[in-house]
């Protein structure tokens, strides 16, 4: 009994294993992550076996966060990669990437059997490596010690993304592993290479200098912005009593002024001269009304 009923299981199994040799379709790369420079070549593999007497559609689309799109369709090369790519068997390869190809890659294998249409895909994953740029440094011109001064830096066409470094008078800046903070002499600062930032928490005069940033991701060479100076000054103490005393003396020589002109009564003396001239009346002479009444005749 137990043999009778392992028959149909071993026939059933005999069975599909005869059919995907006759009809399936199995799809493989020979590298799922490709990485190629800035106009250089990459080749997206594709290899695909069938069953005996099928004959597989390949069709390649681009996979992004946006949309879906053909690059291969119906034997050709359409989109982004028609003119500068072509098909090998069932691979593509591209002449010249550009950072826009960075992308995920999927190679669909199709053919229609008896039980219906039969698929398999595999996909690939390009990412273009592109150099940094010249960054764009920001350093403030003046500060005054004691206070906080931050200093960035940042560039966004480098793929990976840059790491930077900040130089003071051509002497790179060091950095300690983990807390991102060092201390040259009497130099406090903390810097941090992913961002770019150089943050004084208490700038001092001798944080005077000439300062660049230089940006890297390890495909071509550093790249840095121009230097620019940052002048630190102490606060001047001195200065600003001497001036708050004169702007005092000012304030009480004009409140001496006031007080010395109101006791010798020069605003009342005013007062009483607008007072006079607004009383007086205007009254017509003889030869007015004479020429008034001349006029009306």
């Amino acid at each position: 009994m137990a043999s009778r009923s392992l028959l149909p299981l071993l026939l059933g199994t005999l069975g599909a294993l005869c059919y995907h040799k006759a009809y399936g379709i199995s799809v493989k790369t020979d590298n799922q992550h490709v990485t190629a420079k800035e106009f250089q070549e990459a080749m997206l593999s594709c290899k695909y076996s069938a069953g005996k007497g099928i004959i597989p559609r390949v069709e390649w689309k681009k996979l992004t966060t946006r949309d879906v799109s053909f690059v291969y369709y119906k034997g050709d090369l359409v989109g982004d990669l028609k003119g500068r790519a072509e098909m090998i068997d069932s691979s593509i390869r591209i002449r010249n990437v550009t950072r826009k190809d960075s992308a995920r890659y999927r190679c669909e294998v199709s053919a229609p059997t008896a039980r219906g249409q039969n698929l398999a895909e595999t996909i690939v994953t390009l990412t273009v490596l592109v150099a940094s740029a010249a960054p764009s440094c920001e350093v403030p011109s003046s500060a005054m010690s004691g206070t906080v001064v931050q200093l960035s830096c940042k560039e966004n066409e480098g793929s990976p993304a840059s790491e930077y470094k900040w130089y003071r008078n051509g002497v790179a800046l060091l950095e300690n592993t983990g807390t991102g903070s060092a201390k040259i002499g009497n130099i406090s600062y903390t810097m941090n290479k992913k961002t770019g930032t150089l943050l004084f928490n208490t700038v001092s005069k001798k944080d005077t200098g000439e300062y660049y940033c230089e940006a890297s991701n390890g495909i071509g060479l550093p790249q840095k912005c121009s230097v620019k100076r940052m002048q630190v000054d102490d606060l001047n103490i001195s200065g600003i009593i001497a001036a708050v005393v004169v702007v005092a003396l000012v304030m009480a020589l004009c409140g001496l002024g006031v007080f010395y002109a109101h006791k010798k009564g020069y605003f009342s003396k005013e007062s009483s001269s607008q007072k006079k001239s607004s009383d007086y009346k205007y009254t017509p002479s003889e030869k007015d009304f004479k020429h008034t009444k001349s006029f009306v005749i």
